[in-house]
């Protein structure tokens, strides 16, 4: 589960390139926090909690804003393509017990059988669960699991109070034997040819 994280968040008045450079040299983030219908607010968070709070999936943020606290769920982190570095933070707001939906990744894990591969067709599934209570992870167990097993969504064990919200026939993930149809093209090939001089032989004597 993604815990709440309290962080201090100050409401910034500058705006533009300029005042966001300024920002992140001192190692803080600007973001805008909306939603619920209110005015959007422009804050700066502190740089180096956020980077460690962004290491798990759909964090939460509780956040103290001149003195009142309002949670908010991290909706977009933009960061340099090449310095990976954060630049802008999108929050929307959400209440205690506010159920949302979000995007939850998938784990795998286990081996399947001996010469089979794992496929996994859908990266993240589609959930509805609490604001404060969002699963970082779903997780499917693939141990021993043999040629032309199909997990599907609905086969997805989820925590308690999460609900899935997506057709729950979604192929999530396929196990296969790899093809080897070449080899054996080959394999057969080589037969077909030795027969074929057999019988060249044959009917030379």
């Amino acid at each position: 589960m993604a815990d709440n994280t309290q962080l201090k968040a100050e409401l910034r008045t500058q705006f533009g390139k300029g005042a966001a450079r300024k920002i992140r040299a001192v190692n803080k983030i600007p973001a805008v926090i909306y939603g619920h219908g209110t005015e959007p607010m422009h804050v700066t968070l502190p740089g180096h909690e956020v980077a460690l709070i962004l290491r798990k999936a759909n964090a939460v943020l509780d956040l103290d804003i001149e003195g009142t606290s309002r949670l908010a769920l991290v909706k977009d982190v933009q960061k340099d393509p090449v310095r990976q570095i954060i630049e802008h933070i999108d929050l929307i707001i959400v209440r205690s017990g506010e159920k949302v939906t979000i995007d939850v990744p998938v784990r795998v894990e286990g081996e399947s059988a001996p010469g089979t591969i794992h496929m996994l067709e859908v990266s993240a599934l589609t959930v509805e669960a609490e604001a404060t209570h969002i699963p970082e992870s779903v997780t499917i167990d693939i141990e021993g699991k043999g040629d032309g097993t199909q997990i599907l969504a609905s086969d997805v064990t989820l925590p308690a109070g999460t609900i899935l919200a997506i057709d729950p026939d979604t192929l999530v993930l396929n196990v296969t034997t790899p093809s080897t149809g070449a080899g054996d093209d080959e394999s057969e090939g080589g037969e077909s040819a030795e027969g074929s001089t057999e019988n060249a032989g044959d009917s030379a004597e």
